[in-house]
């Protein structure tokens, strides 16, 4: 079979009508529908009643037509030179910015884009990128995913300036951009001897979850390269799910460690990464300075947070469920999303995020959970000095009002949708996909069920949130009648129970993802008292004891549990011989009384096991 039959099909795939039939019921009458995207919007056409059969049969060729240009690619004639080491291109060239439809620049307007992506460190996912461009199999893509500010683009930049410029393509997805137009230039770039394609914010064509399998099916098995990389994180899953399904390699962004974190900025302060971890973009406390006000710093501020929130997290996983099987795929959270009120449900679990996934979080009135662990802190500690606690006669109403409104989260009485726990888990579940969320369960000896404890992979958002609650707490009319250096001490008491709290969060994260599946890491609880993190191998039948300080002290109290006889006695009859005991903190290693004490930032940098 000829190229030029494999051009007459796709020619006439072009004519026919795309998208999918659907029917809705108007008046009792079902009505039939042609529904397609265009421009990242949904288009619905009335189909007549006349019209229904010439337009079923179109559609039905349409898909035949599809699967022969599959089978025609994949057929013994094409087979021989798709499995050639050196695929098939005619080496005609051609001039790209008088021909392409979509933003496509190659030659030595790419190179010069790609020189300035040389000044940055190499991001560790780097390899597999590279592996598939020198190795991948035809009839394979590479998907390059994650949240916004992660180092995709960056990636890409690094990948593409290794190889040839002359056969090298980079496409910027515009939302004017439909799949029909990147389909005509990617055959125009096979006849330009095009052999490397990456398409960047792919997933801004409203057609592509539901049209990906053309760029493995067609262009991947005839030779081409293809790295496709985008924000839109839940929309390449569900590709991955459906349309290309095993055809594809993954490249996940968004989870930054603190060992890659530090070696790429040069940072090795937890400190800063339980701040700003999450993206590459720094920022600044200053939260009045109007000058400062940068969309492109993610944790500058509360809003700068929000922004990050609503545009990384909720529109993502709303853009991928529109465009998803056209809409069917809300399922419980429909109602949610036609009445606006599916942000505002995703900005309630993520200030919980360290919490467990209860439903009464999202529908009792809402309260700071670190205000409440600040208040009980601050409480113990006035006891102690024998004086009054400054946060008892702080307007908590004012605060948590004023709290509501930096972080856009409606109460239950401006909620018109009911949320039930089928939307919980429902967003818990699209949270845990993007990588977001991971459950670290907490067990308890006697207890078959592990407690669930989500951990938060991008630590600055959380961390910012807190900031943005201090900044309301140095503003509140009541707290600001006490002098500056008590207020301060206050709020920097609240920060630093908070960075505590993240930091054994962090630890027990990035233990857990760097041990092997032989050993199970988790908090481990008692009645009283707990041990942060227990590494128990089932293999050996053995386990380390961990404590997590984020002081830079040694004080005994930090290892009682370690060393009590009767939780030594029940964590070994439970999970084997206890190799080791030691407390993870932010000061000089040291030996004490047995306890090893580690630094927590020298710990994080240590090599996968």
């Amino acid at each position: 079979m000829s190229d030029s039959k494999l051009e007459a099909i796709i020619a006439e795939i072009g004519s026919l009508p795309k998208g999918n039939l659907t029917y809705k019921v108007i008046r009792g009458k079902p009505r039939m529908y042609l529904q397609w995207y265009e421009g990242g919007k949904k288009i619905n056409k009335y189909v007549k009643a006349k019209d229904e059969p010439i337009v079923l049969a179109q559609i039905k060729r349409r898909k035949h037509l599809q699967e022969e240009l599959k089978q025609l690619v994949e057929d013994e004639n094409y087979g021989s030179f798709v499995a050639e080491d050196t695929p098939h291109f005619e080496t005609k060239k051609l001039r790209p910015m008088e021909i392409y439809k979509t933003r496509v620049v190659t030659g030595s307007a790419l190179k010069n884009m790609c020189a300035v992506a040389q000044k940055y460190g190499e991001r560790d996912c780097i390899a597999p990128l590279k592996k598939y461009l020198q190795y991948g199999l035809p009839g394979k893509v590479c998907l390059i995913y994650g949240l916004r500010r992660t180092g995709k683009t960056t990636i890409i930049f690094q990948a593409m300036s290794e190889l040839p410029a002359d056969e090298t393509a980079y496409i910027k997805i515009m939302t004017s951009d439909t799949m029909d137009q990147l389909n005509d230039d990617l055959r125009k770039m096979i006849n330009a001897g095009i052999k490397y394609v990456f398409i960047d914010e792919v997933t801004l064509l409203g057609e592509f979850i539901d049209s990906a399998s053309l760029f493995s099916d067609v262009y991947a098995s005839m030779g081409m390269k293809i790295v496709l990389s985008g924000t839109d994180s839940l929309g390449f899953l569900l590709s991955t799910g459906d349309e290309l399904y095993d055809r594809a390699y993954t490249i996940h962004t968004t989870f930054i460690p603190f060992k890659e974190y530090s070696r790429l900025l040069g940072i090795n302060d937890v400190d800063e990464y339980i701040r700003y971890g999450g993206t590459f973009m720094m920022g600044e406390k200053n939260f009045d300075a109007e000058e400062l006000l940068d969309e492109s710093i993610s944790f500058r501020d509360d809003e700068s947070t929000r922004r990050y929130i609503d545009t990384a997290i909720a529109r993502n996983i709303q853009h991928s469920l529109a465009n998803y099987q056209y809409g069917g795929h809300f399922m419980h959270l429909e109602e949610l999303y036609e009445a606006g009120e599916l942000t505002g449900a995703i900005n309630r679990i993520i200030e919980d995020m360290n919490h467990r996934f209860l439903i009464s979080v999202l529908t009792k009135d809402f309260v700071s959970h670190d205000l409440g662990t600040a208040r009980q802190l601050e409480r113990k500690k006035a006891m102690l000095q024998s004086r009054e606690s400054i946060l008892e006669k702080v307007d908590c109403k004012e605060i948590t009002n004023r709290l509501q409104k930096i972080l856009d989260i409606r109460n239950k009485k401006d909620m018109t949708v009911e949320i039930t726990r089928e939307h919980v888990e429902e967003i818990k579940s699209y949270l845990h996909l993007l990588d977001l969320i991971v459950n670290c369960p907490t067990e308890q000896i006697g207890v078959k069920e592990p407690k669930e404890q989500i951990i938060f992979t991008q630590p600055g958002m959380r961390y910012c949130q807190a900031e943005a609650l201090v900044h309301v707490l140095m503003k509140d009319e009541i707290f600001s009648k006490y002098p500056i250096k008590e207020r301060q001490e206050i709020c920097e008491g609240i920060l630093r129970e908070v960075r505590g709290r993240m930091l054994e969060d962090i630890v027990l994260l990035e233990t857990r993802k760097r041990q092997s599946r032989k050993k199970r890491v988790f908090k481990l609880l008692f009645s009283i008292g707990e041990i942060d993190m227990v590494i128990y191998d089932e293999d050996n039948l053995t386990c380390e004891l961990y404590e997590i300080k984020h002081s830079d002290k040694i004080v005994e109290e930090q290892y009682k549990h370690l060393i009590d006889e009767e939780k030594c006695k029940e964590i070994e009859f439970n999970y084997g011989e206890i190799i080791s005991r030691t407390v993870l903190y932010r000061g000089e290693n040291a030996v004490v009384d047995g306890i090893k004490y580690q630094n927590v930032e020298e710990y994080l940098k240590e090599s996968v096991d």
